[in-house]
């Protein structure tokens, strides 16, 4: 019997390979409206901090945040095809959903994107999209998600891999799967005391079904 009901996924550095080029495209978007870009030097050490810790290091205030958000996703739009799915996802993807696990993406990159990277055949396999979070506003969505699955939100975990997924997923009251190949280290995620971690794509499909 598969361990959780209801499995939801943030997409960008937890189903899709985008974090290198998201950073070379943030950085392109923040020098438009007058922001410094991040040293490769320093891309190491940002990727301990939180996402509050990271947008006081970079001085970026909370409100011009929306305005590089919608940046970045028309950058990736045109790009969409430069992206994949991690090596694994996609089996992992098909287990879960051939053993009655209901599948969900909640993201803050557009639904668009998110579908285009999937493709056709693994997006058919998502039932929930609640996609275009806010940088902290993962736990309504989340929410969102749990109230159309009907799933009880102790049946259900949000597999992530950035602190702030973390944070959505307590706010939610759902189980925590940190994965080791994101935008934060296993590591640093192990200071969330998550209910599960992935070493590799493909233990999302062997741990939970």
């Amino acid at each position: 019997m598969p361990k959780y009901k209801l499995v939801i996924f943030d997409s960008d550095g937890t189903l899709a390979d985008t974090l290198p080029w998201l950073e070379i495209a943030f950085n392109e978007v923040a020098a438009r409206h007058g922001f410094s870009p991040v040293a490769e030097a320093d891309r190491e050490e940002l990727r301990t901090l939180s996402s509050r810790h990271l947008l006081q290091r970079l001085k970026i205030p909370l409100w011009r945040i929306p305005t590089l958000v919608a940046g970045v996703r028309r950058l990736m739009a045109g790009n969409i095809t430069e992206f994949s799915l991690f090596d694994g996802i996609a089996d992992s993807l098909r287990r879960l959903h051939d053993r009655g696990v209901t599948l969900g993406i909640v993201s803050s990159n557009s639904s668009e994107n998110v579908r285009r990277i999937l493709g056709p055949e693994n997006a058919a396999l998502i039932r929930h999209y609640a996609c275009g979070a806010s940088v902290f506003g993962k736990a309504p969505k989340l929410r969102t998600v749990l109230k159309a699955s009907g799933i009880p939100a102790r049946q259900s975990i949000y597999i992530g891999d950035e602190i702030r997924d973390a944070e959505a997923a307590r706010k939610a009251g759902t189980a925590y799967g940190a994965v080791a190949w994101g935008y934060h280290s296993l590591q640093t995620l192990r200071t969330q005391k998550a209910e599960e971690y992935f070493k590799e794509p493909k233990d999302i499909g062997d741990k939970l079904t």
